[in-house]
């Protein structure tokens, strides 16, 4: 069963403490939101799960494995990838040389044909093997989300971390983006979703890790979180805010 384990995870950045004894567990192919305002910690957090940045203190393991102190491509090998905001495919090479790299990076000895083969897979899994031979500059902004999950498919992650997969997509693309997170999820991923649209977090996502200036302020259901005071307080708004939006949409639609 996949485990990833955080424990009192700490980082500073000169005299500002980004986060501040974080600590939680994934077990098994659990979709989880992470959220917070700008500047909560989670540009921090995901960069110290994928090894890009090293903690001042606490530990990472993933399935037993330690991999806080790992590079990026070693903690990819253990086995947790990500996607980035701003999509980094490259953009001079065909929709499906992109999926060869990360593949080829993996493995030191690569048969062509098995990895034609998976990449073949990926696309058809993606709805995009249509566009295998086009250039990755020429796809739209969501076509290169899904191009950006597809190389991530290629190492076969047990944990993926989707940031803001949503952002700069237009709405018919996203509900299509929406179904793939899903069943890579029910294919046995366990998947952390960064996203600033809470309507899609909400809906997605069974349980939610909320980040409030380096700490971690509440871990739980979609329905716990939103009626959390301190969650409510720190990002959601208050409950009289709710209520004023409510009482203007009754408004409206009457009118």
């Amino acid at each position: 069963m996949i485990e990833l384990e955080v424990k009192n995870l700490n980082k500073r950045f000169g005299g500002l403490h980004v986060l501040k004894d974080v600590s939680f567990e994934i077990k098994g192919a659990e979709l989880v939101g992470l959220i917070g305002p700008n500047g909560a910690g989670k540009t921090t957090l995901t960069n110290i799960l994928d090894g890009a940045i090293k903690p001042n203190s606490g530990t990472v393991y993933l399935n037993g494995e330690r991999i806080d102190q790992l590079a990026p491509f070693e903690v990819a090998k253990v086995g947790l990838g990500r996607t980035f905001q701003v999509t980094r495919s490259f953009r001079r090479m065909t929709v499906l040389e992109n999926l060869f790299v990360p593949a080829m990076a993996k493995d030191v000895v690569v048969h062509k044909s098995e990895v034609m083969e998976k990449a073949l897979d990926v696309l058809e899994f993606l709805t995009m093997r249509h566009l295998r031979n086009e250039y990755a500059q020429a796809l739209s902004g969501g076509q290169q989300k899904l191009l950006e999950l597809g190389r991530l498919l290629m190492l076969d992650p047990d944990v993926i971390i989707l940031d803001e997969p949503f952002a700069g997509v237009h709405p018919k693309l996203m509900e299509i983006i929406f179904g793939y997170i899903r069943r890579v999820n029910e294919e046995g991923k366990a998947i952390i979703l960064i996203s600033h649209q809470m309507d899609s977090i909400f809906t997605l996502c069974k349980r939610l890790l909320v980040l409030n200036y380096g700490d971690l302020i509440a871990d739980g259901t979609p329905d716990e979180v939103k009626h959390d005071p301190v969650v409510i307080d720190a990002y959601l708004g208050t409950d009289e805010e709710d209520e004023e939006i409510e009482e203007n949409k009754n408004e409206t639609t009457s009118q």
